[in-house]
């Protein structure tokens, strides 16, 4: 089921896990931008129209909108202990989030300049949450909070309603814990549609964040420019990176909570040593038989699964920075000593007892991270994501005549008199 490479002997079998060719659209894209433009062009009539054909829900414009009795029932339904555990990690995820915030300065130059940069929030933000066979209201707390800590005014979330017209209790159990009232029985990417261009009852927004198939993914996409996204998302994937210490259960579980995300999901383990690669393999087998996404997991590891056996460890990190993975686990004895060797990852656990899944829902640094090698330039979704910095320059005219030939000459070199004379006008004696 998952194969087992040899570094050196299988490397050019290995190279296809190591580049990540992203997912082909094609037919995908000609159709969402279809969606996309029809919504735009006709709003709710389009919007609803898509609603039905793609949800099977018939929805008028009053519906659109959940009331608050309806979050009100969905609370009262929801399971008790699951509202106590959203409120713990709702605790821990803020308190991560709260942490290296953006900050306005203005600082005095001489000769009675200042300089700075004012930091603000992004007004409008519409965070998408899938609602079909996967339901995540863990994504509602990790692309909502850090919006709220922002200061965003208008947090508006989608989720896609159920064939009673209904979306998923836990989802809104996760809102009614972070006190969004503004919230949207819409999906797919007719849903990303509307937030981008706004409907006669959906509100246009300055920035969609949250996860979604490929119609969404796709979505996100071409809307980008018109309104920001949080990042160009692709499959799920992880590295791990293991020695003779490791336990081979616990990274068989690893692999395995990775690859029952989807098919396309991305499963690897690099390690020094044969036998914990063999124990990994024989591992997996046993827990899957107990799995209910069986069939999910077989195919995604049977295409996207490896565990390859390294010469060292320096092979191992080597490999694992030029996957760039979304998650590393690193699950050596003693993590720490080549944790200042690792360039490209979107979150990194340590240790044996640092899973992936603590990360996922409780520990507090976000779940929303790079995806398909972005890790080498891009980070995972934090409070950053939802300011905008705007630059501060006040020159005094002592200053200005002070470099006034410096800059006029740098636009004339550029062919532009005009920005020089903006300058000379200013500093000329009369």
């Amino acid at each position: 089921m998952i194969k087992i490479f040899e570094y050196k002997k299988d490397l050019k079998r290995i190279e296809r896990f190591v580049e990540y060719k992203g997912t082909d659209a094609g037919n995908v894209e000609i159709a969402v931008k279809k969606i996309i433009d029809n919504v735009r062009k006709n709003g709710d009539t389009a919007f609803l129209r898509y609603t039905k054909e793609f949800d099977k829900v018939y929805l008028n414009r009053n519906e659109l909108r959940i009331s608050k009795e309806e979050i009100k029932k969905s609370v009262k339904e929801t399971d008790k202990e699951f509202l106590c555990i959203l409120r713990k990690a709702k605790k821990n995820i803020t308190n991560y989030h709260k942490k290296g915030i953006l900050k306005s300065f203005i600082y005095n130059d001489g000769d009675d300049v200042r300089l700075g940069k004012i930091v603000r929030p992004i007004e409008n933000v519409g965070v998408y949450i899938p609602g079909g066979r996967a339901v995540y209201p863990s994504s509602v707390l990790m692309n909502v909070i850090p919006a709220q800590i922002a200061g965003v005014k208008n947090i508006y979330v989608a989720s896609p309603p159920d064939k009673k017209k209904n979306i998923n209790k836990n989802i809104l159990a996760a809102c009614y814990v972070l006190g969004i009232k503004e919230i949207f029985k819409m999906g797919g990417a007719q849903a990303v549609a509307a937030f981008a261009y706004g409907t006669e009852s959906i509100p246009k927004v300055d920035k969609i964040v949250g996860p979604g198939n490929i119609y969404v993914v796709t979505a996100k996409n071409l809307v980008f420019g018109d309104v920001d996204i949080d990042m160009f998302a692709g499959p799920s994937e992880v590295v791990i990176i293991a020695d003779f210490s490791s336990n081979p259960a616990y990274l068989a579980a690893e692999l395995l909570a990775q690859a029952e995300h989807d098919e396309d999901a991305r499963s690897i383990c690099l390690t020094t040593s044969k036998n914990t690669a063999n124990r990994i393999a024989e591992e997996i087998k046993k827990q899957l038989k107990i799995l209910l996404r069986k069939e999910i997991i077989r195919k995604s590891l049977k295409n996207n699964g490896a565990i390859i056996i390294a010469d060292n460890l320096n092979v191992c990190i080597d490999v694992s920075n030029k996957i760039a993975p979304e998650h590393l686990h690193i699950s050596i004895k003693n993590p720490e000593r080549i944790l200042s060797l690792i360039k490209n990852a979107g979150a990194i656990f340590m240790g044996k007892y640092s899973p992936v899944v603590v990360g996922d829902y409780f520990a507090g640094p976000n779940h929303t991270l790079p995806t398909g090698g972005s890790a080498r330039y891009s980070s995972p979704l934090g409070v950053n994501d939802f300011l905008k910095e705007s630059s501060i320059v006040y020159y005094s005219k002592k200053r200005l005549k002070k470099v006034s030939r410096d800059v006029s000459e740098f636009a004339l070199l550029e062919g532009l008199d005009a920005h020089a004379n903006a300058v000379n006008i200013r500093t000329k004696t009369k």
